[in-house]
């Protein structure tokens, strides 16, 4: 997408979905778009040389198909619509948004036949504006942001040294065995993370808990990606983001009590994830999706979001996918584009 002319291999698509599925049907912790998103992208650029588009019309036409994926599977039109025109495109203008809506809201609409067309996250509850989670926010921002740039340092490690040749053969299997063992204490690690997710923002976890996740989900994913398993990562660091701002919010509360730590993580999701993907308008409506709440902690969310956001573009102006880019792309990446 952003280096070539926008072709997919159908076939290595097809085959790196299929092993995504297992992966994920096994319990690694990795996300579940990979899929759809490679699929949605590689069926586009496959009718886009039948129909005999030019490069420019093709990428937009992959990024819309790729953003749609993401939309359908979790439900999330207008968060599917942004992926396209934040992360794959980098340009939210009326030209790549109309279709990119357009996609999104057809393929999420079509997904209603066979899945759920409610919240991912149910039953969270809709938390309201208070100053003490506004204040935490403001403050908490810089170290969401820096967390950010820890992860998706490490993210980028593990890509560039990930499992090669006969290693792939085997590195999974140590990977999925040791994750295992660590599941028996923690079995909230196993997927992509949505349950340890929900809890956080649902205010269940002591804080000894939420910190041991938040210390523990970069590591496995981190683990299970770099042993060449195939899957997506932004709902594990989502997850992240959520465990950690319910830690906080539940220390943070012993200070100024009065807002729930479920709060605090939702606003610690938005920003992270928003900071992770250096796309911050996709990270809000990710959560605001996702739970089908949060709206009363919109200006909250907001402040930590652009603060993270910025922290993690200064220090680094890396995202997750950037970072995973041969060094020679990444660079060009980082320098050329602030959404990126």
């Amino acid at each position: 997408m952003w280096g070539g002319d926008g072709r997919l291999s159908f076939r290595r698509c097809q085959g790196t979905s299929a092993i995504s599925e297992v992966v994920i049907g096994m319990g690694a912790s990795i996300g579940r778009e990979a899929a759809p998103k490679l699929l949605g992208g590689a069926s586009a650029s496959l009718l886009a040389g039948r129909g005999g588009l030019s490069a420019e019309q093709r990428r937009l036409l992959v990024a819309c198909a790729g953003g749609a994926g993401l939309a359908a599977v979790y439900n999330v039109p207008l968060a599917g619509a942004l992926f396209t025109a934040e992360i794959l495109i980098g340009s939210i203008t009326l030209p790549v948004m109309l279709p990119a809506l357009a996609c999104s809201w057809i393929a999420t609409a079509t997904a209603w036949i066979y899945l759920p067309d409610r919240a991912t996250y149910t039953g969270i509850p809709d938390y309201r504006f208070t100053g003490s989670l506004m204040t935490f926010s403001l403050l908490a921002g810089p170290l969401l942001g820096l967390v950010s740039v820890a992860y998706i340092r490490l993210i980028g490690w593990v890509s560039h040294h990930r499992a090669r040749g006969a290693r792939a053969l085997y590195a999974p299997l140590i990977a999925f065995g040791v994750l295992g063992v660590i599941g028996i204490w923690y079995p909230q690690l196993f997927g992509n993370g949505l349950d340890m997710a929900r809890d956080a923002f649902l205010g269940i976890g002591s804080l000894g808990l939420l910190l041991a996740l938040f210390a523990l989900k970069p590591l496995v994913t981190a683990m299970c990606l770099g042993s060449g398993a195939s899957g997506g990562l932004f709902t594990p660091t989502l997850s992240t983001g959520a465990v950690l701002g319910g830690a906080l919010g539940l220390a943070w509360n012993l200070a100024w009590p009065g807002s729930p730590s479920g709060a605090f993580a939702m606003a610690g999701a938005a920003a992270v994830i928003g900071a992770a993907m250096q796309a911050p308008l996709s990270g809000l409506a990710l959560v605001l999706e996702l739970t089908h709440s949060g709206f009363g902690l919109m200006i909250p969310m907001m402040a930590a979001t652009a603060i993270a956001t910025a922290v993690a573009f200064y220090v680094d102006g890396y995202s997750i996918y950037s970072a995973r880019l041969p060094a020679y792309t990444a660079d060009s990446a980082a320098d050329s584009s602030a959404w990126r």
